[in-house]
This record gives structure tokens, C-alpha cells and sequence, in this order.
């Protein structure tokens, strides 16, 4: 409430090994000192060696359990938007979720039934979008593939689209 807190980043999904896969990683490290992020499925473990500080006495980065339990992340957003006095829809939330197996596309799903708009996905798209979903998807829903290798583009967007 005394507004130290500026924008909130769910990273998560699944991961993976390969270079390519460490665009999660690097928009971590780029989000702002006024941030915090939620972590949720395999992708955390990549997150949980950053030394990122913390808020007030609330570490940056916070640990929001498997892909299994994103919904715990989605809580501690609606919890934060109660104790604000606004909705989870007003709170500056930013979504980043791999995409690498089928469990994701519920992550994904789920996501899109509560509303949440502007979410990036990645490293690839799913197959199962089709042009047209895809189309309507950008388009009506705000969701964009990430942008491997420019995590700080995708930051200074992410970051544009923050409704408080």
C-alpha cells in the first residue's frame, strides 16, 4: 500500500535444458527493483540461484510450487488485488509462461478463463494454434510469443501494458 511495490511477473511452465530456454532467466534479471516474481512449474528452478534482493523484507522472487499449483499464484494475486482494494485485472501483473508440454496448455487455459490478458508465451507457440486461434488470440487477448534473445523489448512492453 505505500506503493514500494510496482509490478508483479508470474514466470513459470515448463523448461528445459537448451540455451534458447533461458529467455525466463534473463527477463528476470532485467525486471525492474520495484518488482517481485511468481514462480510456477519447472521453469523456477532456473530463477531460484538469482540474488534479487527483496522488498521491504519480502524476497523478489517467490516460490509459488509446480505447474500443478499455479493456481496458488493466481491467489496470491487476487489476495494482493483484495488487500489493495481493486481487482486481480487493475494489479500491474505481467505474465511469462514456457511452453513445452501438454500440463502448460492447462496452465495457459486456465489463465485465459480468469480473464488475464497480455500473457507471453514460449519459446515456440503451440502447435494446436491455429491461424485463426492465433490471430484471435493476439488480437482479442494480448498474447505474444516472447521475443528469444530481446527479453528487454518484451520488458519495456510488458511494462507499457501495467493498467494502475
Amino acid at each position: 500500500k505505500n506503493g514500494d511495490l510496482k509490478h508483479i511477473f508470474v514466470i513459470g511452465g515448463c523448461d528445459g535444458t537448451e540455451k534458447t530456454r533461458s529467455y525466463f532467466t534473463d527477463l528476470a534479471n532485467v525486471t525492474p527493483d520495484n518488482s517481485i516474481i511468481l514462480t510456477m512449474g519447472c521453469g523456477k528452478f532456473r530463477l531460484h540461484e538469482l540474488e534479487l534482493g527483496d522488498i521491504g523484507g519480502i524476497p523478489r522472487i517467490l516460490d509459488c510450487g509446480q505447474c500443478n499449483d499455479s493456481y496458488s499464484a493466481v491467489v496470491v494475486a487476487m489476495k494482493l488485488a483484495e488487500a489493495l482494494d481493486t481487482d486481480i485485472h487493475q494489479l500491474p501483473l505481467h505474465f511469462a509462461i514456457s511452453w513445452f508440454e501438454q500440463k502448460a496448455v492447462a496452465v495457459f487455459l486456465s489463465l485465459l478463463h480468469l480473464g488475464i490478458k497480455n500473457i507471453r508465451l514460449g519459446p515456440a507457440l503451440p502447435a494446436f494454434l491455429t491461424d485463426d486461434v492465433r490471430k484471435y488470440l493476439f488480437d482479442n487477448l494480448g498474447v505474444r510469443q516472447v521475443n528469444m534473445g530481446n527479453e528487454k523489448d518484451d520488458l519495456k512492453e510488458m511494462l507499457a501494458e501495467t493498467p494502475m
